[in-house]
């Protein structure tokens, strides 16, 4: 049995999955942030350079992601996990040995594609230890380790740089996935067995060729969709949020910007969960949609730092809730066995929310100016509130009803 047989959600595994996720990703948004700088300060690289960097990452993330829910099929959770993340931690330190333009693009490159495969995995691995009526708390928490990447990454990159070497903090940042890697190795990750006609549809599969079943849960594409959606208007915040405060003369305040963020998502997270397994996922989505497109609609408003931080506050409730929801959603509507693929189908289509959007975002922005901008993203988050309650919500009740009725 696994260690969801019990109803605690803070066992030693759970608490070791989240503290491998936060691990990496401070490493993933420390590194994103600084490297721009070493491009061009270290490398003598220019904008566009720094550009390719950070894109050839999110090209070979995205071209493996669909991929990553066959390989955990195939080798299954407990090998993928420990071997994507000690390939992961090797190319960390690969970052050490850069002396052009060339090997750290190879190595971008390389590192997005174990990148994905980590992310993809570590999701049903955290999901097998998180109680059965409490799954809406527990891969809240688990999300919130990631949202707390965004403040602690960037704070300690930025923190080093000013009294380090560039190769002092990539080797801080190495050492730090390395400690993230032995909480996974720590992990006591046990396989679900596999009935006889699973093993040989396995076999038929491998003889054939591959297959859209084997890369892609159609029972994931509605919410998927919402989610593109969502991190595409989510874009805006992600890439712009910086620029536009400049533009304002409040650069020196961002940064509590997004500390804003996580502690109003920090607030949150213990009544979001508990009221998704109560009352159901639209009891919490909807409200979340509407939360995110005030906080979008107030940045439209920034005179000063004290909007610049209530918009913060709206958007860390709201964007900060919607995610782990439609991550959780994506989770309960397949079968255990095909959890890897749901998770690599959700991921694939809200990382191409996230790289269309940031492209967007700098063409409508040119056109637009921030304002209107911003204004369009709120108009995009309440439109894609509908097409939740159309695609996922109305037939997610209906099949209830329906279930219920039989």
């Amino acid at each position: 049995n696994m260690s969801t047989a019990t109803e605690q959600l803070w066992n030693r595994s759970f608490i070791l999955c989240i503290l491998n996720n936060l691990f990496l990703f401070i490493y993933y948004f420390a590194l994103l942030t600084v490297l721009p700088i070493y491009i061009m300060k270290d490398l003598g690289g220019s904008v566009q350079e720094a550009g390719l960097a950070l894109t050839l990452f999110l090209v070979s993330s995205i071209a493996t992601r669909p991929f990553s829910g066959l390989i955990i099929e195939k080798l299954g959770k407990r090998f993928t996990m420990r071997s994507a993340g000690l390939i992961f931690a090797l190319f960390a330190f690969g970052y050490l040995l850069i002396d052009s333009m060339w090997s750290l693009l190879l190595i971008r490159f390389l590192h997005g594609v174990w990148f994905s495969i980590l992310t993809t995995v570590t999701v049903p691995v955290a999901n097998e230890f998180i109680p059965e009526q409490r799954k809406g708390e527990g891969m809240g928490y688990f999300v919130m380790s990631t949202n707390l990447g965004v403040v602690f990454g960037p704070l300690l990159a930025l923190t080093l740089i000013q009294f380090a070497s560039f190769k002092v903090l990539f080797g801080v940042l190495a050492i730090l996935i390395s400690i993230g890697l032995i909480f996974s190795w720590m992990l006591k990750i046990n396989e679900a067995p596999k009935s006889r006609s699973l093993e040989q549809n396995q076999i038929t599969a491998q003889r054939s060729k591959l297959s859209l079943h084997d890369i892609i849960e159609l029972k994931v594409i509605a919410v998927g969709c919402v989610a593109l959606l969502t991190a595409f208007s989510y874009s805006s915040v992600m890439t712009f949020i910086t620029a536009f405060s400049e533009t304002k003369q409040l650069l020196a305040y961002t940064s509590i910007f997004f500390i804003v963020f996580a502690v109003s998502m920090l607030v949150v997270r213990p009544w979001v969960g508990k009221f998704y397994d109560r009352k159901g996922p639209d009891a919490v989505i909807y409200p979340s949609f509407i939360f995110f497109a005030i906080g979008l609609v107030i940045i439209t408003f920034i005179s000063n730092q004290w909007v610049l931080w209530l918009s913060a506050v709206f958007i860390g409730i709201g964007y900060g809730s919607l995610f782990p929801c439609l991550q959780t959603l994506a989770i309960q509507s397949v079968d255990r066995q095909r959890m890897g693929h749901a998770i690599s189908t959700f991921f694939t289509l809200f990382d191409i929310g996230l790289a269309v959007g940031s492209v967007m975002m700098g063409l409508l922005i040119a056109y637009w100016g921030y304002e209107n901008t911003y204004l369009f993203c709120a108009i995009m988050v309440m439109l894609t509130l509908f097409i939740y309650r159309h695609y996922v919500s109305k037939p997610r009740n209906l099949l209830k009803e329906t279930s219920v009725s039989s």
